[in-house]
């Protein structure tokens, strides 16, 4: 699952579009989810939300994964995760709650 997160975070700090690229790895991280580091799952927000690519099931799915393990998340992953999702603008209550909690 890391090379999923670098891939798409590479395109989107290159500011290269991709939107085929970006569903297809949408739809295998989805699959993947609880497989991803949390700087896993940080990164993957990033660079959706940074290349602009909205991707609702993916936010959802990592959402749903960050929550459930919000104690593995560093204070700079919080803050970059969060980020992430206000950047994109998805509203992820169940996230920022467990987020809001430690």
């Amino acid at each position: 699952p890391q090379a999923l997160s670098n891939f798409v975070w590479a395109y989107a700090t290159a500011g290269h579009a991709a939107p085929a690229l970006f569903e297809a790895v949408a739809g295998e991280t989805v699959a993947q989810v609880g497989d991803f580091t949390p700087q896993g799952l940080t990164n993957m927000a990033w660079a959706y939300s940074t290349a602009g690519h909205a991707a609702p099931p993916l936010f959802e799915a990592m959402a749903g994964e960050a929550a459930a393990r919000v104690g593995e998340f560093t204070p700079q992953g919080f803050a970059n995760t969060t980020c992430a999702y206000a950047t994109a603008g998805h509203a992820a209550p169940l996230l920022f709650e467990a987020v809001a909690s430690e």
